[in-house]
């Protein structure tokens, strides 16, 4: 689809420019940076605050379980600590966690190390935060601030790549929640909706090339996680109308909990078949960046990791629900 094919040669160019070290501009530009900044005043008065400054305290271990605990850490922007909540069982750590116990049967020790209003380039520190915990697996929730920030993509996904690559080398399984189609923020107005929904979806693209490249594994969070966000924004999102609700975090934490189970081996993986599930990288970055709910995971066709066209990666539209009756 001509789409598909746009959205992949954006993907490719963001994520060579993160490998070789370049910066420059979004795909649109200058100008488009300049009705970004305008626009986005307008966005920011119209949005509300949100309860506090950061998430409720979530650390701790979960799960009722007994043998050695599941170490998870949760790294990233306002959306990984929970912005909004008050009750810490409402953050997507902590549902995560329950979910994890649940399925493992064992106990869950979470670390959230993310911060309200990170960006990629933040992320270093977290990392720091994560291995002093020796964790199991690492869930990353960033992009939406370096949309906003208008850092330049290849910047944050080269930021993005050197902490996905520090935490796969520590053995550490990396699950990253990409960045959430903007565009679906009811206080931001048109025309700037539309060059946020563009942006946020190159970026989301191109940081699947560079985490799947890296040894991870992404879910796609395209329109926030679904229609359901656009439909019922008075139930999605919370007060300020820029964070989720605690049925949109739990829904994101839904997205990703299969992703991590199969990551550390309580579910197995599926299989796809050759054809629309098994794409080129940067096809099926491209897919993924437009269909909810994506995983994004490296494979091989035929004994081997690359083909004609880069590294071969699967997609799995994996369900909560499906996964629990096959487990």
């Amino acid at each position: 689809m001509v789409w598909a094919a746009g959205m992949a040669r954006a993907a490719r160019r963001i994520a060579t420019a993160a490998a070789l070290g370049g910066g420059g501009l979004t795909a649109l530009g200058a100008t488009a940076y300049g009705l970004l900044v305008a626009e986005g005043l307008l966005a920011r008065k119209a949005i509300g605050r949100p309860h506090g400054m950061d998430g409720p305290p979530s650390d701790g271990t979960y799960g009722m379980f007994p043998g050695r605990a599941i170490k998870l850490a949760m790294l990233g922007d306002s959306t990984s600590v929970g912005l909004g909540m008050t009750d810490p069982a409402q953050t997507p750590g902590v549902v995560l966690a329950n979910g994890l116990a649940a399925v493992s049967e064992r106990p869950v020790r979470l670390l959230v190390a993310g911060r309200s209003g990170a960006s990629s380039a933040e992320l270093g520190e977290q990392v720091d935060r994560a291995l002093a915990m020796e964790p199991d697996v690492a869930v990353i929730f960033v992009g939406a601030n370096d949309i906003i920030t208008q850092t330049p993509p290849a910047i944050a996904v080269r930021h993005l790549t050197r902490s996905v690559r520090r935490l796969r080398e520590a053995g550490v399984e990396v699950i990253v929640g990409t960045c959430p189609d903007l565009g679906t923020v009811r206080p931001i107005a048109q025309p700037l909706r539309w060059v946020t929904r563009r942006w946020s979806r190159q970026l989301a693209a191109a940081q699947t090339v560079a985490v799947v490249d890296a040894g991870g594994r992404t879910v796609a969070f395209a329109d926030t996680l679904g229609p359901e966000f656009a439909t019922n924004p008075t139930e999605m999102f919370g007060p300020d109308r820029f964070h989720p609700s605690d049925r949109g975090y739990a829904q994101a934490a839904y997205a990703v909990l299969p992703s991590v189970c199969a990551a550390l081996g309580l579910w197995p993986e599926p299989r796809p078949a050759r054809g629309e599930e098994l794409q080129p990288i940067y096809l099926a970055a491209a897919t993924a960046a437009e269909e909810p709910g994506t995983e994004v995971t490296a494979t091989r066709v035929d004994g081997r990791a690359t083909g004609l066209h880069g590294k071969w990666a699967a997609l799995f539209r994996r369900r909560l629900g499906e996964q629990l009756n096959d487990a």
